[in-house]
């Protein structure tokens, strides 16, 4: 199953993605979990140790110039658009309690048409992992979906949009509707965070009219507290690991697993 989470800034996209990586692994599934998310934390939130220490593959200016013949930074040039990248997982990525994980770095923005070294290896290696891995992948992403493309988009077997009570979370979620739309990418499905109550969860459903939920995580103060304590998130929380047991067991329903 290739699984790409995305939402606004804060909803628990990165917790979901750790929790679900989690149930992957202990039911048997190799897992590969991304983050693709500059300002996330999958590393320290899935437990890895020196999480802090881990280099993005975007800042590993050797590997890309080999990689690409072009210098990061670059733009304008010539380098490869479609860089050997299929080593990477195996190389580049660190291995926790049954969970692989690679971390993306930041994808360089600029005007219309901005492409550079950095932006080809990234996107040729997401394209690797969705088109041409077996493993389970969870892609933990930005707000949009800035690293998923036409090209990608079909390999996706869903693409969970994290949403909290709020108008600018329902109103980030439309939007990232639409840029899935956009490139073809239809197995979108919701996921409510940080519920608090019956009311929390009518106005998710009624404001997102029309959408496919895979379930609904109650807000737990225990969550908060663990994060400013600097504890495991992972395990702050039965209520939440237990209502994201129930989102995995909705995705293993969907069909879409693949065998172990």
């Amino acid at each position: 199953m290739k699984i790409a989470i995305g939402g606004k800034g804060g909803v628990g996209k990165t917790l979901l993605a750790a929790l679900l990586a989690r149930a992957f692994a202990e039911s048997g599934y190799s897992v590969i979990a991304i983050d693709a998310d500059p300002d996330g934390n999958l590393a320290a939130t899935l437990g890895f140790p020196h999480a802090e220490q881990i280099t993005p593959i975007s800042e590993m200016s050797a590997l890309i110039e080999e990689r690409t013949g072009a210098k990061p930074g670059e733009s304008g040039g010539f380098f490869k658009l479609n860089p050997k990248v299929d080593d990477l997982p195996d190389e580049y990525s660190r291995e926790h309690h049954g969970i692989r994980l690679m971390v993306m770095g930041r994808l360089k923005k600029g005007g219309s048409g901005c492409y550079c070294p950095e932006n080809a290896l990234l996107r040729a290696l997401v394209t690797h992992l969705l088109l041409a891995r077996d493993e389970v992948i969870i892609l933990d992403m930005e707000a949009g979906i800035e690293h998923l493309g036409r090209a990608t988009a079909r390999a996706v077997d869903k693409l969970i949009v994290v949403v909290e009570p709020g108008r600018r979370s329902v109103d980030s979620a439309y939007r990232v509707f639409q840029l899935a739309k956009d490139i073809g990418l239809e197995n979108v499905a919701v996921v409510g965070n940080k519920v608090r109550g019956p009311e929390d969860r009518e106005f998710l459903v009624s404001s997102l009219a029309g959408f496919e939920f895979l379930g609904f995580i109650p807000y737990d103060q225990a969550i908060v507290d663990a994060d400013m304590a600097s504890l495991s998130l992972l395990e702050a929380s039965q209520p939440v690991s237990q209502a994201v047991g129930d989102v995995y067991q909705a995705l293993l329903a969907t069909g879409a697993a693949r065998a172990r």
